[in-house]
């Protein structure tokens, strides 16, 4: 698997729960942090005998229910029943479990990504060329996360200076959180690659709870700014406290993974990483 770029993102096969699925997955590492108990809360429903929806549903913290694929009429845009219908249609797999406790855990966040592409849809109808504005929905949804640190660690970011973002403000991640999102990104996860990296977009340091980046984001997004790509490309294991191996500096020499910037990289670009939010610690 290569890195995911970042004005794109990658199918890779879906993993069916029969398939390492469920009992692939180890709740400890630090990106799972505050997933694990609505995760393991499903996860026993599921090996109970419950079907991915019923056992979602019977979690009761969605602001929708969840149903079977098969109720998605054959045309209607998956994004559209769930804006007409309140329901999302749900595959026995590991994408859409992660898609469920998404639901949950950032609930204002998923029904705003809903409606922006209900939006774009009744403006354009569902076409093979999606546009800038679905397309970057869709980008988040899939794998973004959401990061709140100090104004340096973002610089260094956007830089892609990844020795000085990692090594040099190494100590500077204690005031860091970096907040998995996209269910693409939580299922890719389970089975962790070097490679895997997630879509980044900024978000306000001072947030203190999830409820509270919950509304935020949902309040910050916008048609405009996501037709900017707003995203930044961030390898996840480079977290300090999230893979033994960046211990050692030298895990931030490979150049497949930590890309050198690309020619113009630190010229200003529309949307989140040129735009301005104010620094205050919580």
């Amino acid at each position: 698997m290569s890195a995911v770029p970042e004005d794109e993102t990658v199918p890779f096969p879906l993993t069916p729960l029969s398939e390492k699925g469920l009992a692939g997955i180890d709740w400890h590492p630090g990106w799972f942090d505050g997933w694990r108990t609505h995760g393991q809360g499903v996860q026993s429903l599921i090996v109970s005998g419950a079907t991915m929806a019923d056992a979602l549903n019977a979690r009761g913290c969605a602001p929708v229910s969840f149903v079977p694929q098969s109720d998605l009429p054959p045309g209607m845009a998956y994004e559209q029943f769930i804006f007409e219908r309140g329901s999302v249609p749900t595959r026995d797999n590991l994408h859409d479990f992660f898609n469920g406790l998404c639901w949950m855990r950032f609930p204002a966040t998923k029904q705003r990504l809903n409606q922006l592409q209900a939006a774009e849809i009744a403006c354009a109808g569902v076409t093979a060329l999606r546009g800038p504005v679905r397309d970057a929905l869709t980008v988040l949804d899939e794998n973004a996360a959401f990061l709140l640190a100090p104004p340096p660690v973002w610089d260094a970011l956007a830089a892609r200076d990844w020795r000085r973002l990692f090594v040099d403000l190494r100590p500077l991640w204690a005031e860091a959180q970096l907040v998995l999102f996209g269910h693409a990104l939580l299922e890719k996860l389970v089975h962790a690659r070097k490679p895997i990296t997630a879509h980044v977009y900024r978000a306000q340091p001072a947030i203190d709870s999830i409820a509270a980046l919950d509304a935020w984001v949902a309040d910050d997004l916008n048609a405009a700014t996501l037709a900017g790509k707003p995203f930044l490309p961030l390898p996840v294991l480079g977290v300090p406290g999230w893979w033994p191996g960046n211990e050692d500096v030298s895990f931030y020499d490979d150049r497949s993974v930590f890309r050198p910037p690309s020619q113009g990289v630190n010229q200003k670009k529309p949307g989140a990483p040129s735009r301005h939010i104010p620094y205050r610690k919580a």
